[in-house]
């Protein structure tokens, strides 16, 4: 069992003082009684912490609607357990009869709580320093990889997921005038999302790249907001 632990701690690159609390966050409640959902429960609203700072931190313009979705994808069971399975935590976990038998060490549940629950383990053991930054070392190159993806994604993408993370209704977008010759035309188009009085209005040659213009300058309006 002994070298079991070391190994976990290697991996983690973080000793515990206290290896009492790392047994507990590794005991699903179908091995014991006494196991690690109140440590899950800790752990959620930590991870919801420290992801959110390190959110904040990489991502100096992003508005708070923004923010709050890419942090939600971090912190869904899908991500979370693909963080335990990139430090391979499934092995760790100690499961009943029934619940290791049918796969419980994969489970995206099940590994899930248990990167909650071991964050918690580590806050309790040392603190919120040594916790901030085991997790951080977890989610470094997942932060990358969200500034790719938001560089990526065009700007009626982005205004339309940041309208949904803040619960808004979706932008409204019209051509409110057309000028030129039918094969030489200009659009105008404005868009108009709640919260804000005034809408924004973009030109280009086609109904699309003036759409994409608009939520452009949408974006920029609700970041001189935040």
């Amino acid at each position: 069992m002994k070298n079991h632990i070391d190994k976990l701690q290697k991996v983690l690159n973080y000793d515990f003082s206290d290896i009492g609390l790392l047994k507990l966050a590794l005991t699903h409640r179908s091995a014991n009684k006494i196991n690690n959902e109140r440590l899950e429960f800790l752990g959620d609203s930590l991870l919801g912490y420290i992801i959110a700072e390190a959110l904040y931190n990489k991502f100096p313009t992003a508005a708070e609607g923004e923010l709050s979705l890419i942090r939600a994808t971090f912190v869904n069971n899908e991500n979370l357990a693909d963080i335990a399975r990139q430090i391979g935590l499934g092995e760790f976990i100690q499961l009943g009869r029934g619940e290791y038998k049918s796969g419980g060490n994969d489970r995206d549940s099940i590994l899930a709580d248990a990167i909650e629950a071991l964050a918690a383990a580590m806050y309790l053991d040392s603190g919120l320093n040594e916790c901030n930054r085991v997790v951080t070392s977890w989610i470094e190159t997942r932060l990358d990889g969200c500034i790719v993806e938001r560089q990526n994604k065009d700007a009626k993408t982005q205004l339309q997921e940041l309208m949904q993370a803040s619960g808004s209704e979706l932008p409204e977008y019209s051509i409110v005038r057309i000028e030129g010759e039918v094969h030489e035309q200009i659009f105008y188009v404005e868009c108009k999302v709640e919260g804000v009085n005034e809408p924004q209005v973009s030109r280009g040659t086609s109904k699309r790249s003036a759409e994409q213009g608009a939520a452009q300058k949408m974006l920029l309006e609700l970041e001189s907001f935040n």
